[in-house]
């Protein structure tokens, strides 16, 4: 077979560029063949046993199976993350909210007396990329992070422990906050919610419905900002005087989002966009 035969055979799913690129990353990381070898002819050399494998994945490709669950990695922030379908695949738009926070807090400090660490909380972890991301570049920083789902947190804790993060991870629902969890400060709450309501899902990727987790993804379509109400409300329980909430929301209902922050008495309430310019990231100060 060859790269040409592999990728035309994504071409019900995917456009050329994305079926081009999902079989390059198959070869170069589960048979270390780089660009310069596929246009070499390498791919013609695989061993028997390497061609079966090459070929019960592009099974699974055609399928819609998400290239990332089936090699089990993804990069996000120049780190390679574990994944699997019980927890949603890391995005590049995420990095963007985690520079924000790094840009507003990171500041030197002396080593011989540091100030008192960053208590910083993400809710609904997934795979852990937020929460390790700011425990390795946050500096001095003490993170936690909740997921309602135990597959979800196993996840993020191999994360952690492959990356030598320090990260407490917890079970909690924020929807109903345990009174451990109300008995907590924060300087930093940071959650990636679901947002996408029900009427959304005509728009979605095959790939996207059918594998990955559901209960990460949908919110009814009556109620969209129904976890960013829990969360500010959450955050007026237990950030601490000046701490920061910040969001990643669904672009459709941004405003709506900082209308709900002022309403409940945030201040400073910012957005940006990510790099596709979609507006998509929400601050807001609790006074």
């Amino acid at each position: 077979m060859t790269y040409q035969d592999l990728w035309h055979r994504l071409l019900p799913l995917y456009d050329e560029g994305e079926a081009q690129a999902i079989v390059r990353m198959v070869l170069d990381v589960q048979f270390n063949i780089t660009l310069a070898d596929i246009y070499t002819g390498k791919v013609n050399e695989l061993s028997r046993d390497e061609a079966d494998e090459l070929e019960k994945i592009m099974l699974r490709l055609e399928r819609s199976e998400p290239v990332q669950y089936i090699l089990g990695r993804e990069t996000f922030c120049g780190r390679t993350f574990h994944v699997a379908p019980g927890a949603l695949i890391p995005r590049p738009e995420t990095e963007e909210l985690c520079r924000w926070i790094e840009d507003d807090y990171n500041r030197p400090y002396c080593a011989l007396q540091p100030p008192v660490p960053l208590r910083v909380l993400d809710v609904g972890t997934g795979s852990g990329c937020i929460a390790v991301t700011l425990a390795l570049d946050l500096y001095n920083s003490s993170v936690t992070a909740w997921d309602i789902s135990g597959d979800a947190l196993l996840i993020a804790r191999e994360n952690a422990h492959q990356l030598d993060a320090r990260v407490e991870l917890r079970l909690e629902d924020v929807l109903n906050p345990s009174a451990t969890s109300l008995a907590q400060k924060f300087d930093i709450i940071v959650s990636n919610p679901p947002y996408i309501c029900d009427n959304e899902r005509a728009t979605m990727a095959r790939n996207v419905l059918e594998h990955e987790p559901r209960t990460a993804l949908f919110v009814p379509d009556d109620d969209p900002l129904r976890f960013y109400r829990a969360i500010a409300g959450y955050g007026l329980k237990t950030l601490a005087d000046g701490g920061t909430l910040y969001f990643e929301t669904n672009p459709l209902y941004i405003n709506k989002v900082k209308e709900m922050l002022t309403t409940l008495g945030y201040t400073h309430i910012e957005s940006r966009s990510d790099q596709f310019g979609k507006q998509r990231f929400t601050k807001a100060i609790r006074p």
